[in-house]
């Protein structure tokens, strides 16, 4: 199999397994004991903590530990809307749904979202933010890189908007951390997540940066963990393993994002030159380095999903978490795009361990089957396949 399906979960870096293995068998203790062996569990919690402050130029005390990308949004939005007076919140339409969700929730629970329309790259209307923000927001959040698109937000530009404001900033940085360079004092933004699994750590873990002095409600109440933020006993091992992930991916930004961004352009040019009708998505000047989003007319994106991992290529239409819901992707809908055009996307996001072979050999395959599917296709005499 080629997986090119990085941008859903990426494969644990052998050194990342290698640390975490002590935490499963000799060094087991809960981090909230007083003894050694619970001793030895909150300095390894205390250090990857650190570690993964390193990777975004935070405190450490900044860094709250949770149980992914997912809770870490969660968190954020509850966290700031149920303890402030202010009732309303502003997002964008082509977030995820673990920020979408909880939007809807906070609908339910009377506070006012306001969604802001992007254009056909995926971008937000900086202009249009300014004019949304009222002496009633509490808090915007804008995704820092799309998972569907990869388009990259003006987040330092919407920072510095919020900050006039006096409204909190938090952005869902989970497509973009590891990817390109993230410093949350030079972005100026109060809150930020990010997930272990998407930068060749273990699933399951991840943490919300919450900036000195931005107030948040506690979002899972028990015996006081994370300083009373995020109560229940730490995931030692996990943790430990996502602040492996972070060194790795800190100390090889450069080359990883070079070696992506080498592997995604080759296949884009190749793509773009031997198959008709198809179209690159997304902000293609300013996008993470692993993405390449296309849509191929006249070809139904879950049939040419099945036919490639029939051929041996794992590639997705959109995002992971929302795959089982058959559902259109409300991205490519905020974009623009007609049914036609969203119906016949694929999304393609390589990784560290891919190849320029593996590139090649996937074209070949993409050429074959975009073939097969079109010979069958309705729209074979409108578009002359």
């Amino acid at each position: 199999m080629i997986y090119l399906d990085n941008a859903a979960s990426t494969q644990v870096h052998e050194e990342v397994f290698q640390e975490m293995l002590p935490y499963f068998r000799e060094q087991y203790g809960n981090p909230s004991s007083i003894h050694r062996y619970g001793r030895l569990a909150s300095k390894a919690v205390e250090t990857a903590r650190k570690r993964i402050a390193e990777m975004i130029n935070a405190k450490p005390h900044e860094i709250l530990l949770t149980s992914g990308g997912t809770e870490s949004n969660n968190t954020a939005l509850f966290g700031v809307m149920r303890q402030s007076k202010a009732k309303q919140l502003i997002t964008s339409h082509i977030e995820h749904d673990a920020i979408l969700e909880p939007c809807r929730r906070l609908e339910k629970e009377g506070f006012d979202v306001i969604y802001l329309p992007v254009n056909s790259y995926g971008l937000v209307d900086i202009e249009n933010l300014n004019r949304s923000i009222t002496k009633e927001t509490a808090l915007v959040s804008v995704m820092f890189a799309n998972n569907e698109v990869g388009t990259i937000q003006p987040i330092k530009e919407i920072a510095q908007i919020c900050k006039q404001h006096s409204v909190l900033f938090h952005t869902d940085a989970i497509q973009a951390v590891g990817k390109i360079p993230i410093d949350v004092k030079d972005l100026g933004v109060d809150l930020l997540s990010i997930s272990s699994h998407k930068i060749n750590g273990p699933k399951g873990i991840g943490a919300l940066y919450i900036r000195d002095g931005a107030a948040l409600d506690p979002f899972i109440l028990g015996g006081g963990q994370e300083n009373g933020m995020r109560s229940g006993t730490e995931n030692v091992a996990n943790i430990v393993g996502f602040g492996k992930a972070c060194i790795l991916a800190k100390e090889h930004l450069g080359k990883n994002a070079s070696h992506m961004k080498s592997l995604r352009d080759h296949l884009t040019s190749r793509i773009v030159s031997e198959i008709s009708h198809v179209s690159v998505n997304g902000n293609v000047e300013n996008k993470t380095p692993n993405n390449a989003h296309f849509t191929f007319l006249g070809v139904n994106g879950e049939d040419l999903i099945i036919k490639l991992d029939e051929y041996g290529v794992a590639a997705s239409t959109g995002s992971a978490c929302s795959v089982k819901t058959q559902k259109a992707s409300h991205v490519l809908m905020a974009m623009g795009f007609s049914h036609e055009q969203i119906t016949g996307s694929l999304r393609i996001t390589v990784g560290l361990y891919n190849t320029m072979q593996e590139m090649d050999q996937t074209v070949d395959i993409l050429k074959k089957t975009v073939q097969e599917l079109r010979s069958v296709s309705p729209f074979k005499t409108k578009y002359g396949f």
